[in-house]
């Protein structure tokens, strides 16, 4: 039988690490990308589609599917897994970064926050415990604990009061995520590191996290306008405050390049709306950097997006089509160009999964960076 929740690290290279988690619903192959499935579908997508290009899990969020269409009959439905027709491992996030963007429309208390709906200004109140008793609802496989992500720019003393609540979150979550002993048998729940870029901050929320216990750990609170620079710089030394034996998962990360750089500090496990919102907008992800389908010089060009390239967009449609139905705002060509966008990053992910396993990390982050910022 498959375990709930297993990690491995088959080979490092570096910091780098490539392994595998095994869940009851299937494998994950890490560093691992997480296409993000807001509203129970990862837009412009079938599920089918979604696997055919490699993706082993994908992710849930909580904030929305409890507004719309509501946790509880997502339940009465058969669970998020059945609603939406996927049937590998879901990680659902906590819903805590969408509600802390609310800004005027929230109130935050030490029960947890109360916000107004952003779609009809109902009210309503996420707390560890809702938030647990929601994901349990999902029927999510990787659960996130509730906390709070503070503005990057806020004084020390402030975000250091954010993440000690967090942590006394973190705990909270723990105890009612078990208390949920038959989801509990089944899923895995990450803690989540907060601290902004303070490396003493960032310390002291490891320390708190790993006495809780977690099966795995995330590192909260980066790619929200700090810069890359100071992302790179925080990941210096965040993953290796967390345990080495579980997996670390960068929140809500990013460009090609972000990835390839995280994953040379340590980082196993992402998730960002940048490959689907981009395909949606005509921006298209390349070996040799991003591409804007909606520029002229594709008008008539019959190559592929990406000649490397092995997704059925690539094998298919030129250049030229996709700029046509771009321009002239066909749903067609979000579809395929974000087909593309999903194949290229899984396929970014398998190459340094290879690149890891081969010992040749650093060579290989070396030429993706000279193709990538060739343009």
């Amino acid at each position: 039988m498959t375990s709930r929740f297993k990690f491995t690290i088959a080979a490092t290279d570096g910091k780098a690490r490539t392994g595998k988690i095994e869940m009851l619903r299937g494998e994950i192959l890490t560093p691992a990308f997480m296409p993000v499935g807001t509203a129970a579908t990862v837009k412009a997508m079938k599920v089918e589609d979604v696997r055919a290009s490699g993706a082993d899990i994908i992710l849930g969020n909580t904030y929305h599917l409890m507004l719309r269409p509501g946790a509880e009959r997502v339940a009465r439905l058969g669970g998020l897994h059945k609603f939406m027709g996927w049937d590998r491992p879901i990680l659902t996030d906590s819903g805590g970064y969408q509600v802390m963007s609310l800004s005027d429309l929230r109130k935050i208390t030490e029960e947890g926050v109360t916000f107004a709906s952003h779609i009809d200004g109902s009210r309503h109140m996420l707390s560890p415990e809702r938030s647990m008793e929601i994901q349990r609802l999902l029927g999510s496989d990787i659960v996130m604990c509730f906390d709070e992500c503070p503005k990057i720019d806020q004084p020390r003393d402030v975000i250091a009061r954010s993440m000690e609540m967090s942590m006394r979150w973190a705990r909270r979550s723990r105890d009612a995520f078990n208390a949920g002993e038959d989801h509990a048998s089944r899923a895995a729940l990450f803690g989540i590191q907060q601290g902004a870029l303070d490396e003493g901050l960032r310390k002291a929320s490891a320390d708190a996290l790993i006495d809780v216990g977690f099966d795995g750990y995330a590192i909260g609170g980066l790619a929200v306008g700090e810069g890359q620079q100071a992302m790179f710089e925080t990941l210096e030394f965040a993953p290796g405050q967390l345990p080495a034996d579980r997996p670390r998962y960068l929140m809500g990360v990013g460009k090609p390049d972000d990835l390839v750089g995280a994953v040379e500090r340590g980082v196993d496990m992402f998730d960002c709306v940048l490959p689907t919102r981009s395909g949606r907008n005509g921006q298209a992800f390349t070996w040799n950097g991003p591409l804007n389908m909606r520029n002229a010089r594709h008008a008539e060009d019959t190559g592929p997006v990406d000649e490397r390239c092995a997704c059925p967009t690539c094998a298919k449609y030129s250049r030229a089509y996709l700029h046509h139905l771009h321009k002239t705002g066909e749903i067609l060509g979000a579809m395929l160009l974000t087909e593309h966008n999903i194949w290229f990053y899984q396929q970014l992910m398998a190459a340094m999964r290879a690149a890891i396993a081969e010992q040749r990390f650093a060579a290989f982050a070396a030429d993706f960076r000279r193709d990538y910022y060739a343009r």
